[in-house]
């Protein structure tokens, strides 16, 4: 009996412990993803639901499992973003329901005027070095933002970004240290006359299944998206291409787990008044999984403006490029952070949503499955280019 009263006792304690152990989050998700989540995590506390978008109260140890799930059945690259308070996500509920809708109404120059140069920056693109890239970022056994090689992925691309740079005493190159956890988001920002500024940028952070210890090398989600910016900005250094406006180039830790790393570097942003005039989000640019496309303007959550800039921008320099439109759902890329600050944001995709890679977050996202070469990433960092070009008079 004195025992059993141990066990009971001893059972009561611990319950307490963990229940004080436990760390409850707020998070934003798509009102479509609901239920589906309601029925594999019972704690899954929906606040409220407004223009499509639910405020959740969720463990934080359950964050990875939501994760997981909006991968698998959602196949959304992220599908919600975690938040520092309630305030917050109620903040964002409605800051994204209205511009879900809005059109940016700062007047932006989207003529296309500079044909000469961007001529000259596409003839620069080379798909085997953006392959090459993929190849060393995805031979990491992950780079998941809690594990030691997700750490050392993100510095090696600091490295690299820095050896582009070449001395140049016009740009900088950093790594955006986050105190809530190790990977570092890696920035490098070409210094202009003006202080607008355009940013190119997508996650380098790779999943699978959820946990640190899972194999991810997630070749095209998202490495293909970091080699395509880096040749983006190879191509510009090598030119000697001096911008007037400010040109950011961005590798965010931790978007897998809630676009935590954008999420904060847009903030931070926006807290400092920087006048962001463009932001262009390249994640998975690899794949080709619709024959009849080879571009997709994803039109939620983005700028209607500057979507139609980058159309006109394939009509007119990359004339032999299919594009079209489709939806990713909410929170789908880190485009959704700058969105969400009022930034006019886009993220031109490698398919439409349901045809896309089916072997992301999972061991199987080598390069091999997009053909073992990057020809399909050049078309991104070629409109990423022209992109830049034509946004920066």
């Amino acid at each position: 009996m004195d025992f059993l009263k141990k066990v009971v006792v001893t059972s009561v304690v611990l319950s307490s412990l963990s229940l004080l152990a436990a760390k409850n989050v707020y998070i934003t998700i798509g009102a479509d993803a609901v239920t589906a989540n309601k029925k594999t995590n019972n704690d899954f506390n929906v606040i409220g639901i407004k223009d499509n978008i639910a405020i959740v109260e969720i463990d934080e140890s359950k964050v990875e499992e939501i994760s997981h799930l909006m991968h698998e059945e959602f196949h959304r690259c992220g599908g919600f973003i975690k938040h520092d308070s309630y305030e917050e996500a109620v903040r964002e509920t409605a800051a994204m329901g209205t511009r879900a809708i809005a059109k940016n109404f700062k007047f932006i120059d989207h003529s296309l005027t500079q044909k000469s140069l961007v001529t000259k920056a596409l003839a620069e693109v080379r798909d085997d070095t953006i392959a090459d890239d993929i190849k060393h970022l995805s031979s990491y056994k992950n780079r998941h933002y809690k594990s030691k090689t997700g750490v050392e992925s993100q510095k090696w691309l600091h490295e690299k970004w820095t050896k582009i740079v070449n001395g140049r005493t016009d740009i900088e190159v950093s790594l955006y240290e986050h105190d809530s956890w190790d990977q570092p988001s890696v920035i490098t920002k070409i210094e202009g006359k003006s202080s607008e500024a355009i940013i190119i940028g997508g996650h380098g952070d790779s999943i699978a299944t959820w946990g640190s210890r899972a194999t991810a090398p997630g070749a095209d989600d998202n490495a293909s998206g970091i080699a395509t910016v880096t040749e983006v900005l190879r191509v510009l250094v090598e030119s000697s291409y001096v911008p007037e406006k400010t040109i950011y180039f961005m590798s965010y830790a931790a978007e897998e787990v809630g676009l935590l790393g954008s999420k904060e570097i847009a903030k931070d942003f926006k807290a400092r008044g920087v006048d962001v005039v463009g932001v262009l989000q390249l994640d998975m640019t690899n794949f080709k999984g619709s024959e009849d496309l080879d571009i997709v303007m994803m039109t939620d959550f983005t700028n209607e403006d500057q979507n139609k800039f980058l159309g006109n921008i394939l009509d007119r320099y990359l004339p032999t490029i299919k594009w079209g439109y489709d939806k990713c759902g909410y929170g789908c890329s880190d485009h959704a952070s700058w969105h969400g600050e009022g930034f006019p944001a886009s993220v031109p995709f490698e398919s439409r949503k349901d045809d896309m890679n089916r072997h992301i977050h999972t061991r199987r996202d080598t390069l091999d499955k997009s053909g073992g070469h990057a020809r399909h990433a050049a078309k991104f960092a070629k409109l990423a280019l022209a992109f830049v070009i034509e946004l920066d008079k």
